[in-house]
Order: C-alpha cells, then structure tokens, then sequence
C-alpha cells in the first residue's frame, strides 16, 4: 500500500508539480520538461507566439546538452525551419499530434550565406524541438517514438 502511495506521489511530483512550477516561474519565459523514450528528459523552453518562433534559438551562443526548444504550433501542418543567425549545429525534430516523432533532421548547420536553407518535415506536424547537435542519436530517437510533456495553456489557443 504505501509504495502504491510513494509512486503515485512521484508521478504527481514529476508529470504535475515540477512542469507547472517551470511553467509558471518564469513569465517571460516558458519552460517544460520533456521525456524520452529511453526515461531520460530534458528541460525545453517554449515557443508559443509568433515572435517566440520566429526568434528560436537565434542569437545564442550555445544551448546544453539537458536543454532544448519546443515549438508550439495550434493545429498540425508543415512548418519549416531555417538557421539564419544561429551559432551551433543542432537536431530538429517534428512532433504530430500525439507527440510522435514524423521528421529528424540531425546536425543542421548554422546559415553563413543567403539564402539560407529551410528544413521542413515530410508529414504534419503540431510541435517541434530543437536539441544540441547529436542528442537525436544519443538518445536513439526514430521516427513514430513518441516524446511525453504536458502542456499547461493559459488560454484555448494552444
């Protein structure tokens, strides 16, 4: 009974408490944490509105190897990506509805010169996470594994 009672606190502690107090700690900046197939996680920042997805992880100078980005999108569609003024190399991965994976594009350059390439899934996609380069292989992420977060919405929106 009482490790029945010990696991049910764990997973309250870690799928309800921890992501509402990133997410409401920081009111300019949004944080969630994200799960792996494997059990490993990282902590993600959020890209909700349209100037947060535009600026991405623009400008940076590096981003850890527990961190990440996830981008927010209200419906699935086809949502392409670019690395105009970025600093490092990084994994993007697109998400469907069910946070399953569609599309992995690993080790995507920094732009030196425009036009600079867009990257783009070849299904639709709801979300999508940037990692530091070579975390999609670390983790052994393949398309269909499906990524575990839990969103809290302010508004219907998203």
């Amino acid at each position: 009974m009482r490790s029945w009672i010990l696991k049910k606190l764990r997973f309250l502690i870690i799928f309800i408490f921890f992501p509402l107090l990133l997410f409401c700690g920081n009111q300019k900046k949004k944080f969630i944490k994200i799960y792996f197939p494997n059990g490993h996680s990282i902590v993600a920042e959020l890209a909700i509105t349209d100037e947060e997805r535009a600026r991405g992880l623009m400008f940076r100078e590096e981003i850890e190897d527990n961190e990440g980005m996830l981008f927010i999108f209200e419906a699935e569609g086809f949502y392409s990506f670019w690395m105009k003024n970025m600093n490092f190399p990084i994994d993007i991965i697109w998400l469907d509805k069910d946070r399953r994976i569609v599309h992995i594009e690993e080790n995507v350059p920094p732009c030196k010169k425009t036009p600079c390439p867009s990257y783009i899934s070849r299904l639709p996609a709801q979300y999508v996470l940037e990692l530091k380069s070579g975390k999609a292989k670390k983790e052994k992420l393949k398309l269909y594994d499906q990524l575990n977060f839990i969103i809290f919405s302010k508004s219907k929106k998203w």
